[in-house]
């Protein structure tokens, strides 16, 4: 594994890994944002639920921090096992992350949602685990991304208590 220090700055690389989590994000805010003042605005929720003007900046931070550690780890790739495996768990806790919006919000399924956001929530650990193989930094930058899932998690599971 490549753990010394990385090649020059590469803006190319580093706009798509940006792009890659921000496209994300933008493409599940189009099935997300129509169900915030219908469908969401009816459930019963915690007194904890932060106000819905409040998740687009907080995703926009987290998936810039995704997208910046994804790039750190791109620069020091290599050919190794451990390189495709950290790729395969950084992919994977992106399509749960898209998931989770299609099936909450898209399908009105919370326990469905539930059971998504857990397999996340296990991804982006292992993503931080595999992540700090080739840089620290990188994986310090996925906490803020674990945090707000487990928060959401909890939310997640109240809301479908609750209703």
């Amino acid at each position: 594994m490549n753990t010394t220090t990385p090649k020059t700055f590469r803006i190319f690389p580093f706009l798509i890994s940006l792009v890659i989590t921000l496209a994300i994000g933008f493409v599940a805010s189009l099935v997300t944002r129509p169900q915030i003042a219908g469908w969401y605005n009816t459930l019963v929720k915690p007194s904890f639920n932060p106000p819905p003007r409040l998740f687009a900046p907080v995703w926009t931070a987290i998936y810039i921090m995704i997208g910046v550690a994804a790039y750190i780890v791109w620069q020091r790739r290599d050919n190794s096992k451990t390189y495709k495996i950290t790729a395969a768990i950084y992919v994977s806790q992106l399509a749960f992350n898209f998931l989770w919006s299609m099936v909450f919000f898209g399908l009105h399924g919370i326990l469905s949602a539930l059971f998504v956001i857990l397999l996340l929530w296990v991804s982006i650990i292992l993503n931080i685990r595999w992540f700090k193989k080739y840089n620290k930094t990188a994986a310090w930058l996925l906490v803020p991304y674990l945090l707000w899932v487990s928060f959401a998690s909890i939310l997640n599971l109240s809301i479908y208590l609750l209703n």
